[in-house]
């Protein structure tokens, strides 16, 4: 009884309760918790950072409302670094054989109605109305318009290869290219260099301006840009935005981020983070060049005259790319392009981005932001 006694003293010396003592419950410590249940701290921290961007952007519209001009805020290189540890590639892949299933006929209506309603698709301007002539969601993002919807614009020179909102146009300076107002991106890293072949006869540029000065080809001209944004809603076929010949063609396999202007706004030089195709040639002024610019869950990009082209594919890595010329022995000239011909495609919303030379007086007919249709005049001399 005594020593029973003892050793209950004992264990409330220690911190031990008597009544206790027979089970014992073992309890890890917080550390240990936390390590071993990361999901909560990932969604606190990811619903924490997401809250912080939208109360950014919404800050944002608000000085915008006032009139007040916002200095973009860049994404610092961590960020950057994880958004492209995602992997779209593999998403995007992914939601491109989702694409090709077939729906059954009774769920089609519904499934394109909501797509309709959510991105404000206009369907009076589809060749085919009738929602369930499109077998699966690829179909209907390719689907064609009336020949009347889009006339194209004869009297200017240059016109819209595709329906979107203009993020920004102007002359080119100092080699870098304005994706949205303020953020830039190298033309070089976006072109590529300009390596010796039959049909680019130019050296290796040896700094920013003699690249520049390469791509103009004729004295009294200057170097254009032109950027669109095609939306989710938007018409996703692309057609030639002048007369010109297409001699090269250069792929890019990269990352698909995000295109929306918001990201734009967000990420420096994100066009050449992106996988893209560049189509280049001669139009009646000099160079020109049109180049396709994927996005998440737009890995394939479709130029029709081009069989060999395969984007996004996992036999290409990101870092590298792969070049192509139209100008054979056989065809001296490439490509021949007519104003308003089809050219390629997207499976979803996407970015155009051209780049040409013309005369000093080449004078843009835009806005920035404004809205526009494939066949509207871009700008003309």
């Amino acid at each position: 009884m005594a020593t029973s006694v003892v050793h209950g003293f004992l264990r409330l010396l220690h911190g031990v309760a008597p009544w206790r003592s027979a089970r014992k419950i073992h309890t890890a410590p917080a550390r240990t918790m936390f390590l071993l249940r990361p999901l909560p701290i990932l969604l606190a921290t990811g619903g924490g950072y997401a809250g912080y961007r939208q109360y950014e952007k919404y800050r944002e519209r608000e000085l915008e409302k006032l009139g007040l001009e916002i200095p973009p805020k860049l994404a610092g290189h961590w960020e950057v670094a994880l958004y492209k540890s995602v992997p779209t590639r593999l998403l995007s892949r992914a939601w491109g054989r989702l694409n090709q299933v077939e729906l059954p006929h009774w769920l089609r209506r519904p499934v394109y109605s909501l797509y309709i309603w959510t991105f404000g698709v206009n369907m009076k301007e589809a060749a085919v109305e009738d929602l369930h002539h499109y077998r699966n969601l690829s179909e209907f993002f390719r689907r064609k318009l009336k020949p009347q919807a889009r006339p194209v614009c004869g009297l200017h020179s240059v016109i819209s290869p595709s329906d979107g909102r203009i993020l920004n146009f102007g002359q080119v300076k100092n080699c870098e290219v304005e994706q949205v107002k303020g953020v830039t991106y190298s033309l070089e890293s976006f072109l590529g260099p300009r390596t010796y072949t039959e049909d680019l006869p130019f050296p290796p540029a040896a700094s920013c301006d003699s690249f520049k000065n390469q791509l103009v080809t004729r004295e009294g001209n200057e170097l254009y840009h032109c950027v669109i944004y095609l939306a989710p809603g938007d018409y996703h076929c692309f057609h030639s935005p002048t007369d010109w010949t297409v001699s090269h063609r250069r792929h890019f396999p990269g990352s698909l981020m995000s295109v929306n202007p918001g990201m734009a706004r967000w990420i420096k030089e994100l066009f050449c983070h992106n996988e893209r195709v560049v189509l280049t040639g001669d139009w009646k002024h000099g160079f020109f060049s049109l180049t396709a610019v994927g996005a998440t869950n737009v890995g394939s990009i479709r130029i029709y005259f081009d069989r060999d082209l395969h984007t996004n594919s996992p036999r290409h890595s990101k870092g590298s790319y792969n070049d192509f010329s139209f100008v054979t022995r056989t065809n001296r000239e490439g490509v021949p392009m007519r104003k308003g011909e089809h050219l390629g495609e997207f499976n979803l919303g996407s970015t155009i981005v051209l780049i040409f030379e013309a005369p000093k007086d080449f004078n843009f007919q835009l806005k920035t932001g404004q809205k526009i249709r494939f066949g509207e005049a871009l700008g003309s001399l």
